[in-house]
């Protein structure tokens, strides 16, 4: 059996001063300390290897029991980084909190106790953190109890039992918010853009719930950004790109407000900074797009916005944004300066980089270096996607993969095969039924173009696509295609014999972007 890697990703997550309190920390525990040698030796390991770790350790006793050490080692980290970490997040702080008023319960000392509780209240309520409040009540309500049998009677447990039942109300609020958005979410992250009536029908199901339909149904401001992204999100789907705008900037409008809260949601944040980049590029306003792009980067180090899980999705979110908004302008150089820093950060996240991530950076470098003419290469990253064996995750990505699969093979004189391919990818969307008029448009235009040898009758058949495209995509579902690749772009360079992005760069200086 394959040894586990855990110890070893472990260790390689580490930060240089999370490190350096490890070692500090293990300073103070007496006795041998052979876990420490194996850390440093795994440390040292670009790719885990077990066999050089045994010959190293080869004269020990304690290799003869190297899973155990293992094992021991990662919980001593995971130790040290609680200890490390117990006052870097609200969620540290009031676990810390709820331990000493539940320490200093049992040793009797309640007068000690209610200071803490109440202090643990103020930042629970002030952080809209439902659930540590919950718990802090019932520490209270105990108390309450103490200080009955102490004939004390100042308290009342009226209002106390009925700031639960507002906290619970507010937990059940958010819960449902988060369900909804989970609903919005599985819909994009299967299949990307809705297309049909079916996904259609799925989004404006949760469009038009009442708590996303109705003003004033989130009642803290934890449920409000929900709400507004579960808005902006559905507006995205459907690809509104104005009103899914105005409801992200809303979201982050909140976030701001509210320092703590944004603190303690790092990633919506961001995610939401990207979908206000990303309907801004869809809008054309490209110089506002860039603004957020360079305002995202500066997050790193201020007040939640640390650590390799936030460094990663900065780095995907800028640099998918910075690619998709370069290839939108026609501005190919630009976007082939991102290449080399792209392949270095994805290298350097590693198994940080979710598939989805992967899969989206591999689909716009196919694009970018197209743009740029350079068919082999973009032929290189199109291969990535698809030679992916994906099953489920944006099944939108692999059908538009396809598609631009045939225009890399015309343009890089693969008449031969191209037949084929058409035929193939025929099947490919007819078992997933998801053809429409422009992809039978552009495979039969592409099977025509793969037979004819005469340059005018190429150019007739560009000329005849031209004519259907700008004809279908007035249609906004068959317009889809154009958000993954501008096939029209491509078909009017053919026609005017000027480059791809001679054309792209035409359309966004009319624009008067």
């Amino acid at each position: 059996m394959k040894p586990s890697t855990e110890l070893h990703d472990l260790v390689k997550s580490l930060t240089k001063s999370e490190k350096r309190f490890f070692k500090l920390h293990s300073a103070l525990q007496s006795g041998e300390k052979n876990y420490l040698r194996i850390f440093d030796a795994v440390d040292k390991q670009k790719v885990y290897d077990e066999e050089a770790l045994k010959k190293t350790f080869a004269k020990e006793t304690f290799i003869k029991h190297l899973p155990s050490e293992k094992n021991h080692l990662y919980k001593l980290i995971l130790k040290a980084l609680r200890a490390y970490h117990a006052e870097s997040s609200v969620s540290g702080i009031l676990k810390q909190e709820i331990k000493n008023i539940e320490i200093l319960y049992q040793k009797a000392l309640y007068v000690e106790c209610n200071k803490l509780l109440h202090r643990a209240k103020r930042i629970a309520k002030e952080n809209e953190r439902f659930y540590y409040w919950f718990e802090l009540l019932s520490w209270e309500k105990m108390l309450l109890e103490e200080a009955y049998e102490s004939g004390e009677f100042t308290k009342d447990l009226d209002a106390l039992i009925e700031e639960e039942r507002e906290v619970i109300e507010k937990l059940r609020n958010l819960a449902a918010y988060h369900i909804l958005y989970s609903k919005i979410n599985y819909v994009f992250r299967s299949g990307g853009y809705v297309r049909n009536e079916e996904e259609h029908a799925m989004v404006e199901e949760i469009s038009e719930h009442p708590l996303i339909r109705e003003k004033n149904t989130a009642l803290s401001r934890r449920a409000a950004t929900i709400c507004y992204y579960t808005q902006g999100f559905c507006q995205w789907a459907k690809r509104d790109w104005a009103t899914s705008l105005e409801k992200f900037l809303r979201v982050q409008q909140i976030l701001d407000d509210n320092p703590t809260i944004k603190a303690d949601l790092p990633k919506r944040y961001i995610r939401t900074v990207h979908y206000i980049i990303n309907c801004q590029i869809e809008l054309m306003d490209l110089a506002s797009a860039r603004k957020n792009i360079q305002r995202m980067r500066e997050l790193p180090g201020s007040p939640g916005f640390v650590g390799p899980n936030i460094e990663t999705q900065i780095f995907v979110a800028s640099y998918l944004s910075e690619l998709r908004l370069f290839d939108r302008s026609g501005d190919q150089e630009k976007a082939l300066a991102l290449v080399d820093p792209v392949l270095e950060g994805m290298e350097e996240m590693g198994t940080r980089l979710h598939k989805e991530h992967e899969l989206e950076f591999h689909f716009a470098l196919a694009c970018v270096h197209f743009g740029a003419g350079q068919h082999n290469k973009a032929l290189f990253w199109l291969n990535k996607v698809l030679n992916d064996n994906e099953p489920t995750l944006r099944q939108d990505i692999f059908t538009y993969a396809r598609l631009f699969n045939l225009v890399l093979h015309y343009e890089l004189g693969n008449y031969d095969l191209l037949e084929y391919i058409v035929r193939s990818t025929q099947r490919f969307l007819s078992k997933r039924h998801r053809a429409h008029e422009v992809e039978n448009t552009l495979m039969e235009g592409v099977k025509k173009l793969a037979r004819a040898t005469d340059p005018a009758i190429r150019k007739q058949i560009f000329s005849g696509m031209h004519e259907k495209f700008t004809e279908l995509l007035q249609d906004a579902n068959e317009g889809l295609v154009l958000k993954y690749f501008d096939v029209m772009a491509w078909v009017e360079g053919n026609v005017e014999g000027v480059p791809f992005a001679e054309v792209v760069r035409k359309r966004h200086r009319k624009a008067g972007k």
